[in-house]
């Protein structure tokens, strides 16, 4: 019999870890090769992870909740087939027993190193994720919940990283004993209390009719996202509206020539990813993030898509190099992507290294919104419903009034690093290439 290592994989070359959101196999179970063995989450993305082998699951080196990173081993699998010392899996000679012996020392080292044993504190009810190193060193260290839950994280969306509790212990240790009735144990403050204090208001607490409803973990994460947003970027508007009559009659023209040929749909949103890519090349100063007192000027185009998933939840994957494309590569990008996001299809990496995004509030109805930015990007374009309006239309015989379909352009941009010159010019410009759209244009 060998013993095989399940690995966390690879996903994409920005995905570094991953959070274990839930077992499909237990300790005994037998696994068909690539039968899914556990979920995962990056990000906002759920994944299955695999077996290669067939066999029987003799381990589980990680707990839910646990992050584990890419290339670590999460769990044994016992199988009769023979594994390839290349491939860093674990390999037995089933005629040597003391190999087996030092095999089977090999796996319990790993397991011991990847579980805690120390302390008993247990920290699975944070809503806070926890490397499994960090909840060692905080049993080991007698740290308690609270202290962690109040420790100030340095890592990605404010996570606790090993150096971060270290430090907090290295003060701890220095800090010279107090009595311990100096020290009585301090109440976490109820921020609701605080702030009703504050509007002379107490805040509502739920009465025995109402319902309590516990946030998914993406709805967790997209709020933490969108207040840490709002936190870091000082918002800004423009709005411009835009006549996209010329695009609604071709598009009217040619829409059933495209599902024909190409078998996709031809919507709006792929020639307005066009207009947008085409205004980035012209002010490239939009397409930047920041990094403390430093400005990142992007090399590649990558356009962020909101999109709007069935359970309410919204997520962003994005098109890479998005002004290298035609429009009917635009279109299949677009549709795909979307048609994944829905399905809850997308891989980890089709939702990382957007530049700029763009999202569709007309969908809904919407007339203009101000949608709050991606992070760490500095600017998200809304765009409005398209209405059919009376307008003036100017001609060389004088002017009129005219049916046109109309639409509003909402620009958010961070203040801090974008003016208002540059953040007005830049939607300018799409509208304006969407104004100047060639109606004789073959698709």
């Amino acid at each position: 019999m060998a013993k095989f290592e399940l690995k966390l994989p690879k996903m994409g070359e920005s995905v570094a870890e991953a959070t274990i959101t839930s077992w499909l196999k237990e300790v005994g179970d037998t696994i068909d090769a690539d039968e899914p063995v556990l979920e995962i989450a990056t990000d906002k993305v759920d994944s299955e992870v695999p077996s290669e082998v067939e066999g029987k699951l003799i381990e589980k080196l990680f707990d839910i909740d646990d992050v584990v990173q890419v290339g670590q081993t999460i769990a044994i699998i016992e199988t009769d087939a023979e594994i390839s010392a290349g491939d860093d899996e674990l390999e037995m000679d089933l005629d040597g027993e003391d190999s087996e012996d030092a095999l089977t020392e090999e796996v319990e080292a790993s397991v011991e190193s990847a579980k805690a044993t120390a302390g008993s504190e247990d920290f699975s009810d944070s809503d806070r994720f926890y490397s499994p190193l960090v909840k060692n060193i905080a049993r080991e260290e007698g740290i308690s919940f609270d202290e962690l839950e109040n420790l100030e994280g340095t890592g990605k969306d404010g996570r606790v990283t090993k150096d971060d509790i270290l430090a907090y212990v290295k003060a701890r240790k220095e800090q010279p004993a107090q009595p311990k009735q100096a020290q009585p144990k301090a109440k976490p403050i109820d921020t609701g209390k605080l702030e009703g204090a504050m509007t002379g208001e107490e805040t509502p607490m739920p009465s025995g009719e109402d319902e309590i409803i516990e946030m998914s973990r993406m709805g967790k994460m997209i709020a933490h996202h969108m207040v840490q947003s709002n936190q870091t970027s000082a918002h800004v508007q423009s709005f411009i509206e835009v006549d996209v009559t010329k695009i609604w009659n071709w598009r009217n023209k040619h829409k059933a020539e495209f599902a024909k040929r190409e078998g996709e749909k031809l919507t709006f949103t792929p020639i307005f990813m066009e207009a947008v890519a085409k205004a980035i090349r012209d002010f490239p100063m939009i397409n930047i993030s920041v990094d403390g007192d430093k400005i990142i000027k992007k090399k590649n185009i990558n356009l962020g898509m909101a999109a709007a998933l069935p359970d309410g939840n919204l997520i962003v994957p994005v098109i890479k190099n998005a002004d290298r494309l035609n429009l009917v590569g635009m279109a299949k990008a677009v549709n795909d992507l979307a048609g994944r996001a829905r399905q809850n299809k997308l891989k980890p990496d089709e939702i990382q290294g957007g530049t700029y995004t763009v999202t569709n509030v007309g969908t809904f109805g919407s007339v203009m919104g101000t949608p709050i930015i991606n992070q760490p990007q500095v600017g998200i374009l809304a765009l409005g419903a398209i209405r059919k309006m009376p307008a003036v239309i100017e001609t060389p015989e004088g002017d009129f009034i005219g049916i046109r379909y109309k639409m509003f352009l909402s620009h958010s941009y961070d203040h801090r690093v974008v003016n208002g010159a540059l953040g007005g010019q830049f939607v300018q410009r799409v509208a304006q290439y969407l104004e100047s759209f060639d109606s004789d244009r073959a698709i």
